[in-house]
């Protein structure tokens, strides 16, 4: 039977993926017998598991049916064949029925897909509804808290406890048996017995004003009477000037030395009016005074005259003749040209600057006329016996006491780029030759007398008194610092001579309690001896190291171990931490170089000075530096064992300190931060 003849008996069917049968049936009346098939209506009475099973079925027969007729032909059977032509009846109706399934599936993917899409719309209404009420309960939270914050302008005022209210104020106003137990009525209260009271102290007030006003005609009537005591107290003063020279007075010394100091070049001048002006105002432990030839200063003051001009003629006149008599030599002339040049002027300043402890640090101001500097040298006096420590020779010399008060001023060359070629004529080389003789042109020096140089490198446009005033307070607090540091480090120094470390009662809980490693030397060195050091070569090529700096060495032992520590002290110690460089000599010599943990070290007293630094000004860094030292070669040695093996350690360095970690990282570094109060080590 062929195909055709079964279509022809097939009814037709009209298919509908939506809308009802009625509807279908409404488009017109046919001849032909119609039936309307929907697949939703079918769609929601299948199962898709079924469905599934079904497909699986169709694919396995269809696949079977198509061997089939792979076999079939591979047998010699042709196209027409009754039983391949069967078999392919059968794959179409299969083929038919995938399509089916197919769209059921599609059907049902659609039906899922709107399903979720109207599900997640009841949601988002739900989650709308549910913002507005959030918003509406942070809308009164907010209501409510402005209404628990509300302050009335009565809570400003300041009453007076309930206690004294109700001992104070009369019964008509505190009314006890309405105010005990009505907090409102209690607080109108008070509030009326607050008017009270401050009516009260207005009527006083004015009382008091107008009282003031009385003694203040008084007082003007008294000052009056005063003032016309002035030339009768100056009358006085001239007659008691024996009084005040028995008496020790300074009113005729103040005034003499005003007299003095017209004839100060403008430099010292600026520079006295403006140190006397800051003692006064600010440190009473400031004083200056003037000291020098004043005859010779009124002299240079002094324009040439007439006569002395024929003097000076006549005296030439000779002086030619004479030198027709000898030549004088060419070297001898230089001389004298130099003399002249670098020639002081005969008046000079001393500043004294006295310090709490009693000592006093002296500076010597000098003006170079010829060169328009100002120099300065420097004396120490202290009440106590300085001549202790060996290793503090150098902490004050007069020569290098002052070095670097500002970074990079040392006071070796002239500030004043014109002295460059006056040098030049007269053949000097270096103004650093005669400054031990004439004194250190620091640059501060300048700046405190008003001198400004472009040289210096400072751009301000202030001159004279302006400019000696702006440096003048920081100078003044630089000098007393640097006296200070100085005469700390040398009691230190003599400490540390005899192998004690002192560490003040405010810096012991920055070490354990126990620390076995103790220094054994502390001594000086010189520039080229530290140089000459094999481990300290990284230092030098850093550029960090000066001739100006000072030079020790620091031996720390403990057992066998031996510690070298080349120290480097800054001259502006202790705004500028001392450099520790390190060499450990225990089974071979090790350096920060070669050795991780010897880094670790360095680091430890170099780096961390805000952890060493003590109370300020800080002049307990060097020492504590030095214990921290000794803290961590004791954590080194008794940890070193641990490294390397495991075991519990050689007998020489028991374990004293408490570690959480001996070693971490690759490096195998070693916990050398201390923790106070828990008294552990830690890695950083």
């Amino acid at each position: 039977m062929s195909s055709d003849a079964v279509k022809k008996r097939k009814p037709k069917v009209i298919r509908s993926e939506g809308g009802t049968p009625e509807a279908k049936r409404g488009r017109g009346e046919s001849d032909q017998e119609v039936r309307v098939y929907n697949e939703e209506v079918e769609l929601e009475g299948r199962d898709p598991q079924q469905d599934y099973m079904l497909y699986k079925d169709t694919c396995a027969a269809l696949a079977k049916l198509m061997a089939e007729i792979q076999e079939l032909k591979a047998g010699g059977a042709k196209d027409g064949n009754v039983e391949i032509e069967e078999r392919r009846r059968q794959s179409s109706v299969h083929f038919i029925t995938l399509k089916k399934l197919n769209r059921l599936a599609h059907m049902r993917l659609k039906k899922g897909r709107d399903q979720t899409h109207e599900a997640k719309q009841r949601v988002d209404v739900l989650h709308l509804q549910l913002q507005n009420l959030l918003y509406e309960v942070m809308h009164l939270q907010k209501e409510i808290g402005k209404c628990l914050e509300f302050k009335s302008q009565h809570e400003e005022i300041e009453l007076v406890s309930e206690e004294e209210f109700f001992q104070e104020a009369p019964a008509e106003i505190s009314r006890p048996h309405v105010t005990r137990d009505d907090q409102h009525q209690l607080t109108l209260a008070r509030l009326d017995w607050e008017l009270e009271q401050r009516k009260r102290l207005a009527e006083q007030y004015k009382t008091s004003l107008a009282s003031k006003e009385k003694i203040q005609r008084a007082i003007e009537q008294k000052r009056e009477y005063l003032s016309s005591l002035q030339p009768g107290l100056q009358n006085i003063m001239q007659a008691s000037l024996p009084v005040q020279e028995y008496l020790s007075m300074p009113f005729e010394h103040m005034q003499k030395q005003a007299e003095v100091a017209r004839h100060l070049p403008p430099p010292l001048y600026v520079l006295l009016v403006q140190v006397g002006a800051y003692g006064q105002a600010c440190d009473k432990n400031l004083s200056v005074s003037i000291s020098g030839d004043v005859d010779e200063a009124k002299a240079l003051s002094r324009p040439p005259d007439d006569s002395q001009d024929d003097e000076s003629d006549s005296d030439a006149e000779e002086e030619q003749q004479n030198t027709k008599r000898r030549r004088a030599t060419v070297g001898a002339q230089l001389d004298d040209k130099r003399k002249g040049m670098l020639r002081r002027h005969p008046l000079s300043l001393c500043v004294d600057l006295k310090c709490k402890d009693g000592s006093v640090l002296h500076l010597f101001f000098y003006y170079l006329m010829n060169l328009n500097i100002l120099t300065v040298k420097t004396k120490v006096s202290t009440s106590a016996d300085l001549s202790g420590a060996v290793s503090a020779g150098e902490l004050l010399n007069t020569e290098s006491l002052l070095n670097c008060l500002y970074a990079s001023d040392h006071g070796k060359e002239t500030p004043n780029p014109s002295n460059r070629y006056q040098f030049d004529k007269v053949g000097i080389t270096t103004f650093a030759d005669y400054v031990s003789d004439l004194g250190h042109p620091y640059v501060w020096v300048q700046k405190l007398g008003g001198l400004q140089f472009s040289s210096d490198g400072s751009q301000s446009g202030l001159r004279g008194s302006a400019l000696s005033a702006s440096h003048m307070e920081r100078t003044i607090k630089l000098l007393r610092g640097r006296l200070q540091a100085r005469l700390s480090l040398h009691k230190q120094f003599s400490s540390l001579e005899h192998s004690i470390i002192p560490v003040s009662s405010e810096c012991q809980h920055l070490f354990p309690a126990k620390v076995i490693s103790g220094l054994t030397r502390w001594t000086m060195m010189s520039h080229q001896e530290f140089t000459e050091l094999g481990f300290v070569q990284h230092v030098l090529k850093a550029g960090l190291v000066h001739e100006t700096d000072l030079f020790f060495m620091a031996v720390v032992e403990r057992g066998t171990a031996r510690l070298m520590a080349a120290v480097v002290l800054n001259p502006r110690y202790p705004d500028v931490s001392p450099l520790f460089s390190l060499s450990l000599l225990w089974k071979g010599e090790r350096s920060g170089r070669s050795d991780d943990n010897l880094r670790a070290i360095e680091s430890e007293v170099n780096v961390f000075r805000s952890e060493l630094q003590g109370p300020r000004p800080g002049l307990q860094l060097l020492t504590n530096q030095i214990q921290r030292l000794c803290v961590c070669l004791d954590v080194y040695l008794e940890t070193e064992s641990q490294v390397c093996d495991g075991s519990e350690g050689p007998k020489e360095f028991p374990r004293e300190k408490m570690c959480l970690r001996t070693a971490r990282g690759p490096s195998r570094l070693k916990p050398f931060k201390y923790n106070h109060p828990q008294g552990f080590f830690s890695h950083r």
